[in-house]
């Protein structure tokens, strides 16, 4: 293990919880026991040192046998405990069950009862007049040690950034996650938790910088709308390299919303209506072409009627204006010789 580096993390094996409060229980009350005991050989025989040292052993034990049941753990399915002894890391408590551990061993979590966003950002939910019956929950938090192993998720407030091509957008991403390793998670950073949101917001930065918000329709490079998985598996990639160091192992992550910045929102959305308007007019006048071209091919085949260059110009010039036309075409009918 490196100096001021933690990366291997070490099972505890702790004895049954349930034998040993039976035990601490009854080593209570046999002090409690030897005191009455040494009180009545005093009273009988008067001060002898038997009598004494049972009434010695019998007070200490009673005063301070409470510390024995310190060492009493519980844990609930996907929690852990990461103890110390004097200052010294000695294993992580893991699986459900009743444990006893050394007494004097301490659980250790910098992240207890803090938020995700900053490391200071602590919340006492007691302080808050007229508050539902929840107001301990926090509280609770701040008290225990126990560190969570389940899944969890992480939803950042979006914020703004520049794309590859300088505008302006609003982004946000959601960041599935859990814990692998508790000794990296609590004794490398100050707050795995506060650590793993901002390393999610920077290394959310440094993708959207990489990629476009959009690209024209058939082109070949990636954008952050049109490229979503391929983004979303770099942004994963990044942001777990980030927090390798805090035992998190990053599960999935991806981008929940993504628009752009409101000053530019309007003209963008005109761009794009501008690009829609050209697609489809593009579409319309490929097929009146060829519909104007089946109808010349069709009147030539079956020698219907015999057009000259300037007849068929005219032909064209009208079936455009029908097929093309915003409007409904307003038909003449030609009742004398079109020459």
């Amino acid at each position: 293990m490196e100096k001021n580096v933690y990366s291997k993390e070490v099972d505890l094996q702790a004895r049954n919880g349930m034998g040993m409060l039976f035990l601490c229980i009854l080593l209570q009350l046999l002090a409690i026991v030897a005191v009455i005991v040494g009180v009545a050989l005093i009273i009988n025989r008067g001060v002898t040192p038997v009598g004494g040292v049972v009434v010695a052993v019998g007070a200490i034990y009673t005063c301070f046998g409470w510390i024995s049941f310190l060492g009493l753990k519980i844990l609930k399915p996907q929690e852990a405990l990461v103890l110390t002894l004097f200052g010294e890391y000695i294993g992580t408590l893991k699986g459900e069950g009743f444990y006893y551990v050394n007494p004097f061993s301490s659980a250790v979590n910098p992240a207890a009862g803090k938020g995700m966003a900053t490391a200071s950002e602590d919340q006492n939910p007691i302080s808050i007049p007229g508050a539902s019956s929840n107001i301990n929950v926090n509280l609770n938090e701040m008290l225990s040690k126990k560190i969570s192993l389940k899944t969890m998720t992480l939803n950042n407030n979006k914020q703004k950034v520049n794309d590859a091509l300088g505008n302006p957008i609003e982004i946000g991403i959601v960041v599935i996650w859990r814990i692998v390793n508790t000794a990296k998670a609590v004794f490398n950073v100050d707050n795995y938790k506060a650590f793993l949101s901002i390393q999610s917001d920077s290394a959310l930065r440094n993708i959207a910088r990489l990629y476009p918000y959009d690209v024209a329709e058939g082109g070949e490079e990636l954008s952050l709308r049109g490229s979503s998985q391929e983004v979303a598996d770099k942004l994963k990639t990044e942001i777990q390299e980030r927090v390798e160091i805090a035992g998190i192992e990053v599960i999935e992550a991806r981008i929940t919303h993504l628009a752009y910045a409101p000053e530019i929102a309007a003209a963008m959305l005109q761009r794009q209506q501008a690009a829609a308007v050209i697609d489809a007019r593009k579409m319309i006048v490929d097929g009146a072409v060829g519909m104007v071209e089946m109808a010349l091919e069709k009147l030539s085949e079956k020698d219907i009627v015999q057009l000259d260059d300037e007849r068929k110009a005219a032909m064209v010039s009208n079936l455009l204006v029908v097929l093309c036309g915003n409007r409904d075409a307003q038909p003449i009918v030609n009742s004398g010789t079109i020459y």
